[in-house]
């Protein structure tokens, strides 16, 4: 239990309180045991020496303050990652070289530090970003805290103790909670004081409606929604006022409970299946990485490790610690070249493109990996009220009496929200409205104490939501000619404004329950006093006396009529509407002169609300209405859209039974004939199963009414230990422990609370449903998208791999230099990988099953393909290197214009022993405006001389991942029948990259930096020879692909992965 300063008792004693307190059920006790219980009076309430006795023992009435994670620990817990172990351990190696090769100064010292600072800076970026997401994991805590009250009015030592800070609450405490008060503790209600007490609990329960409280006990089994005598912390009263008795406070609270799970939930935050992928492919490269480097060292070890044999033993060790570290630094090099450190930026990027393409589609999506998590979906959790339906209270069936008695007229009403001019009534009079209607609107405007108001782009009940959707119907109904020029066209409350000016309310019978019923007596223009009734259809049919015909006139409600009611009532109630019926009264002989006045005789009946139904007596019954939360338009195509992608949808409510089921069979999770015993249970049904597992694994939808936080969590806890991957929906704070606990938890953006919001991945700015299947789409388009730049960066590496493994076992100067390849790696690579990003989505995405959370990234298939391709790369790259030192022409071109040397392969491979040479020379060469010479030392054509071959080797490298990019466009399509212009991104991508390595080779400042030099025509055209046969090598590898085993993606019918049991 939260106790803010921590210096009261001993937590063991508050333990022990808190296990003492949790077994008294005050909701299954009388009003006078619960007393006994807290020893606590209520005319007098608790003595201030007793408050602080049980202060000692309670603690403070606050929730739990957790620590949050420090950042040196987020800023461990970031390195937690293979690959960037990988790429620290390079780093800091690659720096210890550079500082041993820098200590004579000069340029090289700069050109050797750029590698390791570079790697640092990314790793920097990737940690900080990291920090910054894992932070905000906390604030759903934080928001949780925002909806507790901050006073209570409290009776102590026998007074009344106004705006008490509600901290300072302990369980014994008498509150009186009014109209417009958020509850500060749980409490036991003792005594209504008005007649009618209603609490919105719905943040909390779920439920659609205002809850009426009573003082009468309930089972001990109750769940919370059953407990009609309690009242729980965080909800707020919208009618009465009543007297209530703290029983639980903090984090014994329901709201506290939903702090705790929110906090646990937090706890077991899993990696993403990408996350978990990635890690798993930073294993197998660091154990490739290890075996390539030692085997690389075992190759070389001769040239830095030398030995003679005398009588069969090695003597005469020569170690040349130079040359050792020079074949470390091509082992550095090789790591440089396998790790693909462009990929998380690369990643971070395309993630960052997809939340603006969701952003679009009104997907606010506040955790980047949630983007890939959607597109593996299997099952989405979804909340009923304010996800499902709209929130929103609306008629949607207003019956009237016909023009003779035991007749009636129905009307299907359009709409689902409160604006008035969404939809209409369907079959409406052509020729206005008659006596009989006039009336009922009449009613639904007078007798009515709830407003709609514009907020923003929508519009918003003011006031019982019931109410406020008779006032949107009262809209729709428009006016009776005879009244519609005394109005301002176009204000959306003006029907309701005439109705009520032409009248005058001087009393209100308030709503109890157990007449179930409201009334207003109303002064007319003509001065006739008149009473106006709305309430329980059977409980109005009882007290009425008469039905009012279309025409106005009223005749006796006989028995036919009144079961011809009652009978469209069952009718009505079984479709899960709930029915208002409206009545009249003009004989009011007691109210004749009653104008309000205190001091009038009349004014006593109204004092005592047991007179209330002797007053709605002899009634004129005019007609009922159906209203309900209904769904969103949209919702029906969506779980249609969720079937054919093989993603079950489940619905999780706090609401009824009978209103759920109703709902899931007109949005199409169930048939509308469907037996759906199996497979709609109540939470506490669930949580009583034998067997809840095989229950969650039944194909098709489900739905669990009346639930809890916690049934809501086991059930994603036991889906997501079955495999599955789960997106829960949902908008209160009922929902946010299951929020935090799923693997993408998605709240509402309009209705949600801050709570939920907090507690999620995505947030819908336009609470549908449906705009989440559409973001399912985006992310699999995504993943798809994601595979095919990964694919492509490390077919790179491969080819990466293979060159500097080639150049070691050959024996040849190196090629390319560390800060070569991570210049490809990070910037030329960059772009394609990037614009790999915008390949347009596949026609049929939401057609095929969702990939399993454990499918592959890279298929044995696929790892072969890349071999080969890197294989050539790595033949490219140091074939260019030994085409310009041994030939001076290759496939017709003329590479001798420069002038430089050739040399044998002999002498290259064997190009250390140079010193031994007898008579070698080296003819000097141009490259650009520079001229290399070897006067002094011709054995440097193999050190600085390289330099122009070292050039081609990269332009090579370069060029041919260019091409590659191309061939990632599909993984199985030929570029016959996807072009490159399919993706005019990668087009320009490509070129950016050309741009860029133009840059560097002929701008003389970076060409320096780099160790390279500008290229003349001829040597363009080699490198573009060599380079361009990665594309035909790709399209007879991906034919054979498509010939023997077709498209690769996932089963069209899902895997079984349950174990028998």
């Amino acid at each position: 239990m939260g106790r803010g300063g921590e210096n009261y008792g001993k937590r063991e004693n508050e333990g022990a309180a808190s296990s003492k307190q949790e077994t008294f059920p005050a909701w299954a006790r009388d009003v006078k045991q619960c007393e006994e219980k807290y020893q606590v009076n209520r005319e007098s309430g608790l003595s201030s020496a007793e408050v602080e006795k049980r202060r000692q023992i309670y603690g403070l009435n606050e929730l739990l303050k957790h620590e949050p994670t420090s950042i040196f620990q987020l800023l461990l817990e970031q390195f937690n990652d293979t690959l960037v172990r990988i790429l620290l351990a390079a780093a800091i190696i690659s720096f210890v070289l550079a500082w041993y090769d820098g200590e004579g100064g000069g340029e090289k010292e700069i050109t050797a530090f750029v590698e390791p600072l570079v790697i640092f800076l990314i790793l920097i970026v990737n940690a900080f970003v990291g920090i910054w997401q894992e932070s905000s994991a906390e604030k759903a805590l934080e928001a949780l805290k925002e909806i507790q009250s901050e006073h209570a009015d409290v009776i102590r030592d026998g007074k009344k103790v106004s705006s008490l800070p509600a901290k300072e609450l302990v369980p014994g405490d008498i509150v009186e909670l009014r109209v417009g008060d958020k509850v500060p503790a749980d409490m036991r209600v003792l005594s209504l004081i008005s007649s009618t007490v209603r609490v919105e609990q719905g943040s909390l329960t779920g439920e659609s409606e205002a809850v009426s409280k009573t003082v009468k006990v309930v089972p001990e089994n109750s769940d919370i929604q059953g407990k009609k005598c309690m009242v729980f912390a965080g909800t707020t009263m919208v009618n009465g006022n009543c007297i209530c008795l703290v029983t639980e406070i903090g984090m014994n609270t329901e709201i506290g409970k939903v702090h705790s799970q929110i906090h646990e939930a937090s706890q077991s935050d899993t990696d993403t299946p990408l996350k978990k992928k990635l890690n798993e492919f930073g294993e197998v490269l660091t154990m490739i990485i290890g075996m390539i480097c030692i085997l690389v060292w075992l190759i070389n070890v001769k040239y830095f490790l030398s030995w003679e044999y005398v009588d069969g033993w090695p003597t005469n060790f020569k170690f040349s610690f130079e040359k050792c570290t020079y074949y470390f630094e091509i082992a550095v090099a090789l790591a440089v070249a396998a790790i693909p450190e462009g990929l998380p930026a690369v990643i971070t990027t395309c993630l960052a493109l997809g939340t603006r393409k969701m952003a679009q589609k009104n997907a606010l999506v506040r955790k980047l990996p949630s983007v890939e998590t959607l597109g593996c979906t299997t099952v989405i959790c979804s909340d009923k009220t304010g996800t499902l339906t709209t929130n929103q209270m609306a008629v949607s069936k207003l019956v009237a009496i016909g023009s003779r008695s035991g007749t009636l007229r129905s009307f299907d009403v359009e709409g689902t929200t409160y604006d008035p001019f969404d939809g209409k009534i369907l079959g409406w009079p052509v020729d206005g409205m008659d006596s009989n209607l006039e009336m009922i609107a009449k009613i639904s405007a007078v007798c009515n104490d709830a407003g709609v108001e514009q907020s923003g782009r929508h519009y918003v009940a003011i006031g019982m939501p019931t109410e406020a959707a008779l006032k949107v119907l009262v809209e729709k109904m428009e006016l009776p000619e005879k009244y519609a020029s005394s109005s301002a066209p176009g204000d959306p409350r003006r029907c309701c404004h005439v109705w009520n000016k032409m009248v005058q309310r001087i009393a209100t019978l308030e709503f109890d329950r157990d007449r179930k019923s409201m009334g207003v007596i109303i002064n007319s223009s003509s001065g006739n006093k008149s009473l106006l009734v709305k309430g329980a259809v059977e409980n109005l049919l009882e007290r009425s006396s008469f039905i009012q015909l279309l025409d106005g006139s009223t005749v006796e409600l006989d028995k036919y009529s009144k079961d011809l009611i009652l009978q469209v009532l069952r009718e009505m109630s079984t479709d899960a509407l709930r029915c208002l019926g409206f009545a009249y009264k003009e004989e009011l002989p007691e109210f004749a002169t009653y104008n309000g006045d205190e001091d009038h005789p009349a004014h006593q009946l109204l004092l005592n609300p047991s007179n209330y139904s002797s007053i709605e007596s002899n009634l004129i019954f005019v007609g009922l209405v159906g209203l309900r939360d209904p769904p969103r338009k949209e919702v029906r195509q969506a779980i249609e859209d969720c079937k054919a992608a093989g993603i079950r949808v489940m619905v999780i409510t706090g609401d009824n039974k009978n209103t759920a089921e109703a709902i899931c069979r007109e949005i199409g999770v169930f048939g509308y004939r469907e037996d759906i015993t199996s497979r709609s249970l109540t939470g506490k049904e669930f949580m009583d199963h034998p067997d809840q597992r095989n229950h969650l694994r039944q194909n098709g939808g489900l739905l669990f009414s009346r639930a809890e936080p916690r049934h809501k969590q086991e059930i994603v806890r036991l889906l997501k230990q079955d495999g599955e991957v789960v997106a829960m929906t949902g908008d209160g704070v009922n929902d946010a422990p299951a929020l935090k606990l799923a693997d993408i938890g998605v709240a509402m953006g309009i209705t949600g609370t801050e709570v939920a919001k907090e507690a999620s991945d995505m947030v819908l700015a336009d609470d549908n449903f449906s705009t989440i299947v559409a973001a399912v789409g985006e992310g699999r388009s995504i993943y798809d998208n994601m595979k095919a730049f990964i694919r492509y960066m490390i077919s790179s590496n491969i080819g990466e791999v293979a060159s500097i493994f080639l150049t070691a076992a050959l024996g040849i100067p190196e090629g390319m230099i560390p800060v070569q390849l991570l210049w490809v790696n990070l910037v030329t690579d960059g772009p394609p990988a990037t614009a790999l990003g915008f390949n347009p989505q596949d026609t049929d995405i939401m057609k095929k099953p969702p990939r399993r959370s454990n499918d592959s990234l890279i298929t044995a298939w696929i790892l072969f393909r890349y071999l080969v391709i890197g294989s050539y790369v790595g033949l490219a790259t140091v074939g260019v290197f030994i085409i310009w030192y041994t030939h001076n022409t290759f496939m017709g071109l003329d590479l001798s214009g420069d002038g430089h040397s050739l040399v044998t392969y002999s002498q290259l491979s064997n190009w250390d022993k140079c010193p031994s040479w007898v008579n070698f020379t080296a003819s000097p060469f141009t490259a650009g405006p520079q001229v290399f010479k070897f006067d002094t030392n011709p054995c440097d054509y193999f050190r600085s001389g390289k330099i122009k071959a070292s050039t081609l080797s990269l332009s090579v490298l370069v060029s041919i991942e260019m091409f590659n990019s191309l061939n990632a466009l599909s993984e199985d399509g030929s570029l016959l029948t996807m072009p490159p212009w399919v993706n005019p991104w990668l087009l320009l991508a490509m070129s950016i990259s050309f741009g860029l390595h133009f840059l560097i080779l002929y701008v003389p400042f970076l060409a320096q930096v780099f160790g390279i030099v500008p290229l003349s025509l001829n040597e363009w055209l080699l490198v573009l020879a060599v380079a361009f046969p990665v594309i035909l090598i790709d399209e007879v590898l991906k034919c054979i692909g498509r010939c023997t085993t077709g498209p690769r993606y996932s089963p069209a019918t899902k895997s079984i992965k349950h174990k028998a049991e």
